[in-house]
């Protein structure tokens, strides 16, 4: 059985292994809008390989990061754009 650890994301705490992606669990906790795009419209994940740059988020506070490519850690701390549409953060 693998080993769960908490992380969160938006201040919600969620059980994870080490083999989901940072994205998986953003969705996983019920955000569906990771960010915002330049005309404000809500944005999330498309391809979750690291092209579509749709995914990013705040990963233990570094802005900007693919959350599709980022495994999770132990005590990770997730944070999305918060979103007019009321998906996000």
């Amino acid at each position: 059985m693998k080993e769960l650890f908490e992380i969160r994301v938006n201040s919600k705490a969620l059980l994870v292994d080490s083999q989901t992606t940072v994205a998986v669990a953003v969705v996983r906790a019920g955000v569906l809008s990771f960010r915002r795009s330049a005309s404000g419209e809500c944005r999330g994940p498309l391809c979750g390989v690291g092209i579509c740059a749709e995914c990013r988020a705040t990963i233990d506070g570094v802005p900007d990061l693919y959350t599709c490519q980022h495994w999770c850690r132990p005590g990770m701390v997730v944070e999305t754009e918060k979103c007019p549409c009321g998906k996000g953060a």
